[in-house]
């Protein structure tokens, strides 16, 4: 039986909703995707509608960013927004990625303030090019990334305040492992995610990082980020196992390889600027295959 016939989703439109957002998912989200593959049929077309909104909107922001006229980047990303709010009020949507979301907030039930968050997040990118500090950061993060990680846990059937919590730490340790990966393309964007004070308590400002030359004290920086990755890694890991036993591999699973970012940049000796950080082959197939062993015990 299919993914989408697993899921209960029989309707052929609708069935062509979710097809889309997995392909999204698959082609702009290839770690999780692949740690996707571990959860039970009936979950995976549900998950990938939360990411395949949330991947489709990222790119929205990312392709108004390269246009010259500022208004026309806010009014496309607003009149996508209201389309999207609108539709999960009115419990229906003509959207083709809108269709997939809709659906699954109404059979689990997750509030609609986390998809505002998301909206406001990405509407952020817009205007907001660097953070003074990490809170201000985490006002960003917030919605751009611990919201994905808490509407999950309604979709896998762990929505207690602790298993929200452990999903809200695991979605900005994913985050933040990117933006320590991404620095240059963010920079090449206008953007700039590293919190500026606590740069700046290094001897960095981002002048230093657009001259993209590796120093000392660049690495000092990007050290102490690395140490909060794992800190909120740490933190999370301790909930996953308030998760169902099936939905627990493909979750590890997706810590390891997305937290293993950092891992991937100090074996890079820090060089964010020269090349971009991956998790080696060798490693991701060792966190699958030992992921596939914990799925078959769970059983």
């Amino acid at each position: 039986m299919d993914e989408l016939t697993s899921a209960g989703i029989l309707d052929p439109v609708l069935r062509a909703s979710y097809l889309e957002c997995k392909r999204l998912n698959a082609k702009h989200g290839k770690t999780y995707y692949l740690a996707t593959q571990l959860l039970p049929k009936s979950k995976r077309p549900f998950v990938h509608a939360l990411y395949g909104f949330a991947r489709y909107s990222d790119e929205i922001v990312d392709d108004l960013t390269s246009r010259h006229d500022p208004a026309e980047k806010a009014d496309h990303l607003l009149n996508w927004s209201q389309s999207i709010l609108t539709s999960l009020k009115d419990g229906q949507s003509d959207d083709p990625i809108g269709r997939a979301l809709v659906d699954t907030v109404l059979r689990f039930s997750i509030p609609h303030q986390y998809i505002e968050a998301f909206l406001q997040s990405m509407t952020m990118d817009l205007s907001i090019k660097e953070y003074d500090t990490f809170d201000q950061l985490m006002g960003y993060m917030y919605g751009s990334a611990a919201v994905i990680g808490i509407e999950m846990t309604y979709v896998l059937g762990a929505n207690s305040p602790e298993a929200l919590e452990s999903a809200r730490n695991l979605g900005i340790a994913f985050q933040l492992a990117n933006f320590i990966r991404d620095v240059s393309e963010d920079l090449d964007r206008g953007r700039t995610y590293l919190p500026l004070d606590e740069l700046k308590l290094h001897g960095v400002n981002r002048e230093m990082l657009e001259r993209k030359v590796l120093t000392p004290e660049i690495v000092a920086a990007l050290k102490e980020q690395i140490l909060r990755v794992r800190n909120l890694q740490e933190k999370a890991n301790n909930g996953i196992a308030l998760l169902p036993k099936e939905s627990r591999p493909c979750i590890l699973a997706a810590s390891e390889m997305y937290c293993g970012i950092v891992d991937a940049v100090e074996a890079n000796n820090y060089d964010i600027f020269r090349s971009r950080a991956r998790v080696p082959a060798r490693r991701r197939t060792e966190i699958m295959l030992r992921a596939y062993a914990q799925k078959a015990f769970a059983h």
